[in-house]
C-alpha cells in the first residue's frame, strides 16, 4: 500500500511541480487575456497566433525556470521554437490572406463559445508541451542516446512534410487556374492531410526525445502525441476538412476517385 501511496505521490509532484504549476497558469492566462480582447473585437485573426507563441514562451520559461541548459533541452527548446515559429507565421499569413477562418464562423460572435475555443487551445498547448515541459524542469542529465537521435530525426522529418505540404497547398490556391479544384499532387498525393500527418511525427519525436531522462509517472506524458493525434483524426482538424470538402466536391467524380485511392492520413505503400 506505501508503494501505491509513493507513487501517487511522485504523479503529484510531477503534474503540480512548482514548473509545470506556473506553465499553466501562464498559458490559461494568455489565452484567456487573448479571448478577451478576440470577443472584444470579435476576431479570431490571432487565435493561431497566439497559441503557437504560447508554446515558444513556455518552452523558454520552464528551461528558465527549471534553472538548467543541458544539450538535451536546449534542442527542444530549439525545435519547438522553430515548429513554433514557422507555423505560426504561415497561419496569420493565411487568414490575412484569407481574412476569416471557417471554424469560426458561427462562433465569433459568441462570448461564450469563442471562450471556450481559447480554453481549449490552453489545454492543447499544455498536454502537447508535456514532455518538453517535464524536460526541462528536470535537473537529472543523462547522457544523449539513440532516443534522441531517433526523436530528433522524427522530429525533422515531421517539421520538412508539413512545411512541404502547407507551401504546396499555399501555390496550389494562390494559381487562379485552380479555383474551385482541390489539391491532389505533391504530398497531397500520398495523404489527403498531410501536414498534420507532419505535425504529429514533430510531437512524436520530441515525446521520443524528452523519455530519455523520464522515469516512472513521468512517461504517462506519451499522452501528448495520443492527444494531438486525436484532436486532429477525431475532433477540430480532419472530421471539419473532410465535411468541408465532401460538401464542395463530393458529386465530383475526380474527388470521389481521389477519396477512394488516397490514405486519410497515414500513407501506404503502393505494390504494383
Amino acid at each position: 500500500m506505501s508503494q501505491y501511496i509513493v507513487i501517487l505521490q511522485d504523479m503529484l509532484d510531477i503534474f503540480m511541480g512548482s514548473t509545470l504549476a506556473k506553465c499553466a497558469a501562464t498559458d490559461l492566462g494568455i489565452q484567456w487575456v487573448g479571448w478577451a480582447v478576440a470577443a472584444a473585437l470579435r476576431t479570431e485573426k490571432f487565435y493561431d497566433l497566439a497559441g503557437s507563441g504560447t508554446f515558444i514562451l513556455l518552452a523558454h520559461l520552464s528551461r528558465m525556470w527549471g534553472g538548467t541548459g543541458h544539450v538535451r533541452q536546449n534542442v527542444q527548446t530549439g525545435l519547438v521554437t522553430a515548429w513554433g515559429l514557422r507555423l505560426g507565421t504561415f497561419l496569420f499569413l493565411r487568414i490575412m490572406r484569407d481574412g476569416h477562418d471557417r471554424r469560426f464562423n458561427n462562433v465569433r460572435d459568441s462570448p461564450g463559445t469563442f471562450f471556450v475555443y481559447w480554453t481549449v487551445q490552453a489545454i492543447w498547448v499544455f498536454v502537447t508541451l508535456l514532455p518538453t515541459l517535464i524536460l526541462n524542469s528536470e535537473r537529472r542529465d543523462e547522457p544523449l542516446g539513440p532516443r534522441d537521435y531517433v526523436g530528433w530525426g522524427l522530429w525533422g522529418l515531421g517539421f520538412a512534410t508539413e512545411a512541404i505540404a502547407d507551401q504546396q497547398k499555399w501555390n496550389f490556391k494562390r494559381d487562379s487556374d485552380n479555383v474551385g479544384k482541390f489539391i491532389q499532387s505533391g504530398l497531397w498525393a500520398y495523404s489527403r492531410h498531410p501536414n498534420y500527418l507532419g505535425e504529429i511525427l514533430q510531437w512524436s519525436g520530441l515525446f521520443i526525445s524528452a523519455s530519455s531522462v523520464m522515469r516512472g509517472p513521468q512517461y504517462l506524458s506519451v499522452v501528448s502525441p495520443l492527444f494531438l493525434w486525436f484532436l486532429l483524426r477525431h475532433v477540430s482538424g480532419i472530421p471539419i476538412l473532410e465535411r468541408q470538402a465532401l460538401r464542395k466536391w463530393g458529386s465530383d467524380p475526380a474527388f470521389q476517385d481521389y477519396i477512394k485511392n488516397t490514405p486519410l492520413l497515414w500513407p501506404r505503400l503502393k505494390l504494383k
